[in-house]
C-alpha cells in the first residue's frame, strides 16, 4: 500500500477510464497525462492530435467545439474565453500584423474599439464602410487587405446583412469574409449558408443564454483555400517557424490549418482560454438554444409592435416590422424569426436634456434590467451612447444608426405582457 501523502493525491482514480456520462463531464484539469514521452513529443510538435494543457484546449471545450461547428454547418471550431477574444484571435491568425481588413460601420462598441485602438497598436488597418454600399466595400479594398468583416445582424441597430453580396466581394478579392452570428445564432441564420468563411460568436450570449458564463467561438466553414495564393498566407503556407519542417497547409489543410495555428500559437501565447466549466455551462445553454431563440424572436416582435404605435417612441429599428428598411434582407436571410435584439428612439430633440429624458425611462423599468449584456434568460436594456458605444465619436454613432435617442432592447423570456406593461409605465414618464 502507498503512503498516505501518494493516496491523498493519486488513489481512485485512473487517467483515461470510461465512465460513459450521458452528459458531457466538466474535464476541471490543467494538463492531461501523457501514456509516453514520445507520444509528448509527437503532441508537442503537432505530428499528432490530442490533449497538451487546458490553455489550448480541454476535452469540455472540444466538445463545444464540435457542436457549434455542427450547427454551424462547418468543420472546425476553436473556443476561447470570450467573443472578443474570438474575433481578436480570428483576425490576427488570418490579417497577422501590418494587415489590412475592411469591415462594417455598424458593429457592436467593444469590436470597434480593438479595431481603431488595439489593432492599430499592432499596424493592423481597418477601414470602415456603410453595410448596404456594395461600392464602398469594393473601393475600400487594397491590395493588403486580408479580410472583410461583418455581423449578421447588427448590434444594436437589428440591421440585416446581405450576407451573399459580402462574401461575393471578398471571393472576388481573394480574401475571406469574417461574420459575426452572435446576434444573429445558428438557429436563426447560418452565414456560411450564404458565403461566410468564419463565423464568430460571443458564447456568452445566446448560446450560453442566461448570463452565467463568458466564452468565444470561431468556426471554420472549410470554404477558404489559403493555398490558392500561397503568397499572400505565409503564416499557413510556409514553414511554420515554431516548428521546424512543419507547413500547416501540407499538415492540416484546409478547414483544420486554421484552427491549428489559433491554438497552437495565439491561444497558446496569449492566453484566452476557455474555462472547461464555462464550457460546460454554454454546452447546457446551447441544449435550448432553439427554444429560446423562438421565444425570445416572438416576444421582441410583439414588443417591437406595441413601441412603434407609441407616442413616444420616434421609430422602433426591427427588421421584421413592415416598412423597415431590411426588412426584406429578413425575409431572404431570416426564415426562421427576427432576432430578439434590437433597439428603438425615444421621440424628441437631441439636447441637453436627452440624458435626463433617457434616465426616466430606463430607471423606471421594474421588469427590463439595465444590464450590458444581450441573449439572457432576461430582458435587458442598454443605453448604447452611454454605455456599449461610449467610445465612438458622434459620426461613427450617426454611421451605425445610434443616436443619443436610442435604447437597445434584448428580449428574455418572461411573459410578453408583463415586459410590454413595464415599458408602457417607463415611457410614460417620457
Amino acid at each position: 500500500m502507498s503512503e498516505f501523502a501518494t493516496q491523498q493525491i493519486q488513489a481512485g482514480y485512473v487517467p483515461g477510464t470510461p465512465q460513459h456520462s450521458a452528459v458531457p463531464p466538466i474535464y476541471q484539469t490543467a494538463a492531461f497525462q501523457f501514456a509516453s514521452l514520445a507520444e509528448a513529443a509527437d503532441l508537442f510538435a503537432l505530428r499528432k492530435s490530442g490533449n497538451l494543457y487546458s490553455r489550448n484546449a480541454s476535452p469540455t471545450q472540444q466538445v463545444l467545439e464540435e457542436r457549434v461547428a455542427a450547427l454551424e454547418g462547418g468543420v472546425s471550431a476553436v473556443a476561447v474565453a470570450s467573443g472578443q477574444a474570438a474575433v481578436a484571435v480570428t483576425l490576427l491568425a488570418i490579417v497577422g500584423v501590418r494587415g489590412h481588413i475592411v469591415a462594417a460601420n455598424q458593429l457592436y462598441g467593444g469590436t470597434v474599439d480593438l479595431f481603431q485602438d488595439t489593432f492599430e497598436d499592432f499596424g493592423i488597418e481597418v477601414t470602415f464602410v456603410d453595410q448596404d454600399d456594395a461600392e464602398a466595400w469594393r473601393a475600400a479594398i487594397r491590395p493588403e487587405t486580408r479580410a472583410l468583416f461583418a455581423e449578421s445582424v447588427a448590434n444594436p441597430v437589428a440591421q440585416v446583412l446581405d450576407i451573399r453580396l459580402v462574401a461575393d466581394i471578398a471571393h472576388e478579392a481573394g480574401v475571406p469574409l469574417v461574420i459575426d452570428n452572435t446576434v444573429g445564432t445558428p438557429y436563426l441564420v447560418r452565414p456560411g449558408e450564404h458565403g461566410a468563411d468564419f463565423v464568430v460568436h460571443s458564447a456568452t450570449k445566446f448560446l450560453s443564454g442566461h448570463g452565467t458564463s463568458l466564452g468565444g467561438v470561431v468556426v471554420d466553414q472549410g470554404t477558404f483555400d489559403f493555398g490558392a495564393q500561397p503568397e499572400r498566407w505565409p503564416q499557413f503556407t510556409a514553414e511554420y517557424k515554431r516548428v521546424p519542417g512543419l507547413v500547416l497547409w501540407e499538415r492540416f489543410g484546409i478547414g483544420q490549418a486554421f484552427a491549428a495555428l489559433v491554438k497552437s500559437k495565439y491561444v497558446h501565447d496569449l492566453g484566452p482560454s476557455l474555462s472547461p466549466f464555462n464550457a460546460w455551462q454554454i454546452l447546457q445553454g446551447i441544449e435550448t438554444l432553439d427554444l429560446r431563440v423562438a421565444r425570445q424572436s416572438s416576444t421582441a416582435f410583439a414588443i417591437a409592435q406595441f413601441l412603434a404605435q407609441h407616442p413616444s417612441v420616434a421609430h422602433v429599428n426591427h427588421p421584421g416590422l413592415e416598412g423597415n428598411r431590411w426588412h426584406d434582407l429578413a425575409g431572404r436571410y431570416l426564415p426562421n424569426g427576427v432576432p430578439s435584439v434590437f433597439s428603438f428612439d425615444l421621440a424628441g430633440a437631441e439636447d441637453e436634456g436627452t440624458q435626463e429624458r433617457i434616465a426616466r425611462v430606463i430607471d423606471s423599468l421594474k421588469v427590463v434590467r439595465l444590464v450590458a449584456n444581450i441573449g439572457d434568460a432576461r430582458s435587458l436594456v442598454a443605453h448604447p451612447a452611454s454605455m456599449t458605444h461610449s467610445h465612438l465619436n458622434a459620426q461613427q454613432r450617426s454611421a451605425a444608426g445610434i443616436s443619443l435617442n436610442t435604447i437597445r432592447l434584448s428580449a428574455g423570456l418572461e411573459d410578453p405582457r408583463d415586459l410590454i406593461a413595464d415599458l408602457e409605465q417607463a415611457l410614460a414618464r417620457a
